[in-house]
């Protein structure tokens, strides 16, 4: 028998309808921000050789097109962050889609590499605050069990599905349009999410903000933009050349400055306490090493597909489909199994993966098939599949505390680090003069493979550290999420 219809019935419907719909849209507004968020690294991939060729760039400067973007990313989300739990993240959120969106339209208007360099750091603060209020906003609206399950399988569904069509959207759009398509794609992606934002997401804060940290803020993004501007000069002009080394003087000062200041300060946009829980580091650790190896060395294989197998854009992304659909498929399946696996056995077996697929995909060769990569790089990203909603569903235990910001902010500074710091040093393994058109690829192809072996050995090592450190950790998040919570509560 149906209940009678009262005014009371018809407003508890109204509403779980309207958190229904609440729900619903905050997760679509947060994967499409985050998918406009990775293809913009994925789709820059295929497009560098055209780059190159049509603002006449040298090598670095080339490499800063990557390294601008996730640099500034890495240095801007801990205070975008901070910033969000103090201000509110639905508005801080709104602020970060227009940017991005700005600095996309400057990107695609470029006249020369440098000013496409500068807006591609502006694209990266904007992406910096879009990273930081993701997860946050997940956990404002998902509570944990089945729903925050199902919003986790959606959100490292779409990290994967990025990667899996970005190379070929990349292409594409390059080979059929221009390079600067791929950064146009993104306005209007950037304003239907900036009206599905405006509608639909509530609003959330920290009761108890942290206050700005200024001077922190300046201390790291000075040493990390010195630290990957001296590895990007010194393999284009010379290790003892006075640029690297003075920036290597400087990037010393700077973060030693940093981690100083960070333990003096009432207010650290890093507090050294979270770092000194094992648990917590070693997360951050993985998270660094699978950028600076897989991700990082990505760029330079995409380079080899068209520098020196002569592959089109879009025939370089159609090698790439199949491991990165893979990835979509493996990420959904994991972030389904909610924890069932501990983490230290899911983020040491992903990171060992990777690892293993890297040194399979050092068979490349001047005259090999351009699928000859395609086996290591589909147990590469396999891993890769594992470990993004493994790590995700980490920072969304942490956010069931009021730092949901900070806590997602860390997360994305060491990722993006990873990339910026990744980029930088494995590019020290090749030749200058071979990764441009015109190089000598058996150059680059020497390089490209002890660069491969390099990124393997970073991956391994990273999955080292999270079978020490991640042993505790029996359940997706919780024993870190607590350990987090309590020491913010108290700062």
């Amino acid at each position: 028998m149906t209940a009678p219809i009262t005014p009371k019935n018809t407003a508890v419907r109204n509403t779980a309808v309207r958190n229904t719909a609440v729900r619903r849209a905050t997760l679509l507004a947060v994967c499409v921000s985050t998918a406009m968020l990775m293809l913009d690294i994925a789709v820059v991939n295929t497009a560098l050789p055209s780059i190159a060729s049509d603002l006449d760039t040298g090598v670095s400067a080339l490499q800063w097109v990557i390294d601008a973007y996730t640099l500034a990313l890495a240095t801007v989300v801990l205070s975008a962050g901070s910033w969000a739990d103090r201000r509110g993240r639905r508005h801080v959120f709104i602020i970060g889609i227009l940017w991005f969106t700005t600095a996309s339209l400057f990107c695609a208007l470029a006249p020369n590499i440098w000013v496409l360099d500068l807006a591609r750091a502006a694209q990266g603060i904007g992406g910096a605050v879009l990273f930081a209020c993701s997860l946050a906003l997940l956990a404002d609206v998902f509570a944990k069990g089945p729903q925050r399950a199902t919003a986790l399988a959606a959100y490292g569904a779409t990290i994967g599905g990025a990667f899996a069509v970005g190379p070929l959207v990349g292409g594409l759009l390059t080979e059929f349009l221009d390079w600067r398509a791929i950064f146009l794609i993104n306005v209007p992606i950037g304003l239907i999410t900036l009206a599905l934002t405006a509608r639909w997401v509530p609003e959330s804060r920290d009761p108890r903000p942290r206050g700005a940290d200024v001077l922190g803020q300046i201390l790291v993004s000075t040493g990390l933009a010195a630290l990957v501007f001296g590895l990007l000069r010194g393999n284009e002009a010379g290790w003892f050349e006075p640029q690297p080394v003075i920036a290597a003087v400087i990037a010393t000062a700077a973060l030693i400055g940093f981690y100083l200041h960070e333990l003096r300060t009432t207010e650290p946009m890093l507090p050294p306490h979270l770092l000194a829980n094992r648990a917590f580091a070693g997360a951050q650790i993985a998270a660094f090493s699978i950028s600076a190896s897989l991700f990082a060395v990505f760029v330079y294989t995409t380079i080899y597909l068209q520098n020196v197998l002569h592959l089109s854009p879009v025939d370089a992304g159609l090698v790439y489909l199949p491991a990165t659909i893979a990835m979509f498929v493996v990420a959904g399946g994991t972030a389904k199994l909610d924890g069932r696996i501990p983490v230290s056995v899911s983020l040491t077996c992903s990171l060992l993966l990777v690892s293993i697929g890297l040194v399979m995909m050092t068979v490349v060769d001047v005259t090999s098939s351009p699928y000859a990569i395609l086996p290591g790089f589909v147990v590469a990203c396999v891993g890769a599949g594992v470990f993004n909603p493994v790590m995700s569903g980490l920072v969304l235990g942490e956010s069931t505390s009021n730092h949901s910001g900070l806590a997602a902010g860390i997360n994305d500074a060491f990722r993006q680090t990873g990339i910026a710091v990744g980029v930088a040093a494995l590019g020290a393994f090749l030749p200058a003069q071979s990764m441009l058109p015109g190089g000598s690829p058996d150059d680059f192809v020497s390089g490209l493979r002890l660069a491969l072996f390099v990124a393997a050995f970073i991956a391994a090592l990273g999955a080292l550290v999270c079978a020490a450190t991640l042993r505790t950790a029996r359940q997706t998040g919780k024993s870190v999420a607590k350990e987090i919570d309590s020491e913010s509560i108290s700062t």
